[in-house]
């Protein structure tokens, strides 16, 4: 099967969607690989690299994208919607149910879409989007920090405080892979964490790896809004795989936080899971709602393109390598995991979460 690896263009996106390893093992298997010029420039991996491990390198985003597998780390924007096609398989990150336009045009293009993010184990697990998960949970407590400081507008607190000092509040809504992420950074710099989630056995568990040096909360409006009035730092960490994120934390929420006080919202990708949020980039993260920083950069893990790019392709190669071997509907019907990461077929938008985001 012939292979496409576009250069990802979306802003401050410096990921790429394999590595040379990635394609040295599909060549391997009789594949072609076909990459753009300066797709792994963000991750500085050149053209040459790619070459000694077998890819073909082409000049313009058309010729990636006419392979019969597109391979991507985030969704097409809208200056690409036009290259997509029918016949042909999108792999990549899509995160439909906040983004009309884009599940209108794959709808439109007859392409079979397959979304990182929703692809879902049996036991509910989602090993395409964990990697990233980690990274962004990470990521989410250092920005979270940067922007504690003063010169960036915060309220000027060390999350870790210091002898006479107590250390900073940092409260994390939702106890998945982000948010215990999230936690594990903030409780390395000596931060106070409270975890708050609606699944008592998650929280249970969080305690126990945790041994104690946590808060946990039951995940509701009073205990939501209590925590973030009392914190520094709030981090939004929920998820509903391939649904539109639950507004957990009300505009009435943030205004009873403190000046200075900063939301860092990891769901922005599927909606947000704050009301008063709105998506930002890298080169310009923040917005200043009721004297709180927001912070609603829709792809975390490009900060750190090199550690993401190799996370993430760890996961995903096999996944391509089962598409490319047998095409998607045989490796749908021998995997019922990739099968649920099917989003958009034929037209038709086929997962549920995303067909409810849209009534």
């Amino acid at each position: 099967m012939r292979i496409g690896v576009p250069r990802e263009i979306k802003e401050d996106e410096s990921r790429v969607a394999l590595t040379p390893a990635g394609v040295n093992e599909l060549v391997a298997s009789g594949h072609e690989v076909l990459i753009e010029s300066g797709a792994g420039a963000g991750v500085r991996i050149d053209d040459a690299r790619f070459v000694e491990a077998g890819a073909k390198i082409v000049p313009k985003a058309e010729d990636a994208y006419g392979a019969e597998l597109v391979v991507k780390v985030k969704e097409p924007v809208a200056s690409e919607y036009g290259l997509v096609r029918s016949g042909q398989i999108l792999f990549c990150f899509l995160h439909l149910a906040a983004n009309r336009p884009l599940t209108r045009a794959l709808a439109d293009s007859g392409v079979a879409a397959i979304g990182y993010e929703t692809v879902e184990t049996d036991e509910g697990r989602l090993p395409l989007l964990a990697p990233m998960s980690e990274v962004a949970g990470r990521m989410a407590t250092q920005a979270g920090t940067r922007f504690l400081e003063a010169p960036q507008g915060g309220r000027g607190v060390l999350l870790g405080g210091v002898a006479g000092v107590p250390p900073g509040k940092v409260t994390v809504v939702g106890g998945g892979i982000v948010g215990a992420n999230a936690a594990l950074i903030a409780l390395g710099m000596g931060a106070s964490v409270t975890i708050i989630d609606v699944d008592v056995d998650r929280l249970r568990y969080l305690e126990e790896i945790l041994v104690g040096r946590v808060y946990t909360r039951m995940g509701n409006k009073l205990n939501i809004s209590e925590a973030a009035a009392d914190s520094d730092l709030v981090i939004g960490a929920v998820l509903t795989p391939g649904a539109k994120a639950p507004r957990l934390i009300s505009r009435d929420v943030v205004k009873q936080m403190r000046p200075g006080t900063v939301i860092v919202d990891v769901a922005i990708d599927q909606g947000g899971c704050v009301e008063t949020i709105e998506p930002t980039t890298h080169s310009d993260p923040v917005r200043i709602v009721h004297d709180v920083l927001h912070y609603g950069v829709t792809n975390i893990p490009s900060a750190v393109s090199n550690t993401a790019t190799y996370a993430l392709t760890n996961s995903t190669l096999p996944w391509i390598m089962e598409i490319a071997e047998h095409g998607w509907r045989e490796a749908c019907r021998l995997h019922p995991e990739l099968r649920r990461g099917l989003n958009i077929v034929d037209g038709d938008i086929h997962h549920a979460a995303v067909k409810a985001a849209f009534g």
